[in-house]
């Protein structure tokens, strides 16, 4: 059995919502391609080829109505080292590329909950998800108390982000400044947390 690193005590502690709201505000302030045409779908991936690290999440409409079960995700974000891309899948089926993307293990894809997200896609299309690990897998195996985006975002990373936009209408043609943002920020900040939990030792490369 392996084992796990021992980490500097103060990753350990919990934080309450007072904890985080009293950091400061941050959001992803690179470039964001929001892809909603073949061909930027076809241009998005070719800037991608070669990457070996991805920040990973979708966004899905959410369901207010009680015992209606969300449907598949509207969008899927993937944040590379200098670029947020976000691919509104609603519009734009989920493959050419994308899949093999998807089902590539020489490629890191990294978030949080990211079985549900997976689950979610493949309602769209058929692909074997390889190349992901869980954020949250990662800090519960290390005892840390805090294993969702904003919690470990606090914890690791020494900042709050805005969940303000994550119950709006993902499925719009049209996304708003706000949620485009929202939605680069998630995928930025996920990879920025594996970043940093492999600094910590918990991420063998």
């Amino acid at each position: 059995m392996t084992k796990v690193p021992t980490i500097p005590e103060q990753y350990l502690k919990a934080f309450t919502k007072s904890d985080i709201n009293e950091m400061p505000l941050r959001r992803y302030e690179g470039p964001i391609e929001v892809i909603r045409t073949e061909k930027q779908r076809t241009r998005a991936l070719k800037d991608i080829e070669g990457e070996t690290l991805l920040g990973f999440d979708t966004e899905t409409r959410p369901v207010f109505k009680k015992g209606k079960k969300p449907g598949p995700p509207s969008l899927i974000q993937l944040a590379t080292a200098s670029c947020a891309y976000i691919f509104q899948i609603n519009l734009l089926p989920l493959c050419n590329g994308l899949c093999d993307l998807l089902a590539d293990e020489s490629i890191t894809k990294t978030g949080v909950a990211v079985r549900d997200d997976i689950l979610g896609l493949q309602r769209l299309a058929e692909f074997t998800p390889s190349g992901f690990i869980d954020l949250s897998d990662v800090s519960t195996a290390a005892k840390m108390q805090t294993h969702g985006l904003r919690n470990m975002a606090a914890n690791l990373l020494g900042f709050r982000i805005s969940k303000s936009a994550q119950c709006s209408n993902w499925a719009k043609e049209k996304l708003t400044t706000q949620q485009i943002n929202y939605a680069a920020t998630d995928a930025w900040v996920s990879r920025e947390l594996y970043l940093a939990l492999h600094d910590l030792g918990l991420i063998r490369s």
